[in-house]
Parts: structure tokens; sequence; C-alpha cells
């Protein structure tokens, strides 16, 4: 892929307040679906990054682009099972730049299998996912806080 380069590294302080702009943007919110209940919550928002940063099971990283923070990437556990997420902010959607970030991500987090979940109508992560090598795994229905219903999930795994 052509375009500025994306790199990963650790999580800084002075990242957050672009994560938070990123997990409040209305759109990327509705894709992301299952979400915190009120996403402007600054207050709940650190207090859940100050648990993600202390959790040493965690692994996480903030994604750059041309030298820029975009967003992050993290492995952590859901419902049991070894799980990846990723949020990358609507400016850089569509420039590869989360399918180039999780690919790098991988190599950090060696264990398999490695699980994701999204909505079943985000097309976008489900590529992203894909070219990463995870494959459909099962369907499930979830309530999403962003959509306040409950709704098609995608469970992937990458073996």
């Amino acid at each position: 892929m052509t375009g500025p380069r994306v790199q990963l590294r650790e999580v800084r302080p002075d990242d957050l307040p672009v994560f938070f702009d990123h997990h409040r943007d209305a759109e990327a919110v509705r894709m992301a679906a299952f979400t915190v209940e009120d996403p402007g919550d600054r207050e709940a928002f650190d207090a859940q990054w100050e648990r993600i940063l202390g959790d040493d099971a965690v692994v996480n990283r903030t994604v750059l682009y041309g030298g820029r923070v975009a967003g992050n990437v993290m492995s952590f556990e859901q419902f049991g099972e070894p799980s990846v997420g990723y949020w990358i902010g609507r400016e850089h959607w569509g420039k590869g730049v989360a399918t180039r970030a999780l690919t790098a991500f991988l190599e950090l987090v060696p264990d398999r299998p490695l699980y994701a979940r999204i909505a079943k109508d985000n097309t976008g992560s489900l590529r992203v996912l894909e070219k990463c090598g995870f494959t459909v795994a099962r369907e499930e229905r979830g309530y999403a806080s962003a959509r306040g219903r409950e709704i098609d999930e995608l469970v992937l795994v990458l073996v």
C-alpha cells in the first residue's frame, strides 16, 4: 500500500485527547456499535483508559499515520477469548491505515487463536479483518449501546 507510513508505538498520555475525539465521532460510534453508554463522558473515558493502561494483560499501541496519531489497537480478553480491537479516526478511513496497523500489531501478539467482534453491517472492519487473515467463526446478537438495541454481530477468528 502506498501513502504515509503507518507506525505503532506505546500509548502516551497526550494521545488520549485524540482518542477521545475519535470516540465521540457520531458516525464512528454508530459503525462500531458496541461502545460505551455515553461517548461524550470524558471522566468515564479517562477511567476506562486508566484501567487499560494499568492492565499488564492488555497489549495496546497508538497508531501513527504520517507521524500523527490516527487511532489505537489493542489485544485483551473478552468473553473468555483472547481478542483484538482497534479504533481509527474517521479522517483516516479508506486509506489502508487500519489494515496496516492491525497487520503490524498482529506481529506483536503471536498467540492464536485471536478473536475480533464487529457489528455485522460494519463492512469496513470486516474487510480489514479479512485482509489480516481473520475468518467469520460465528454470528451472535448483542446489545449495541450506540444503537440502543440488540444487533447482529460477527465473531471472527485468526488461527
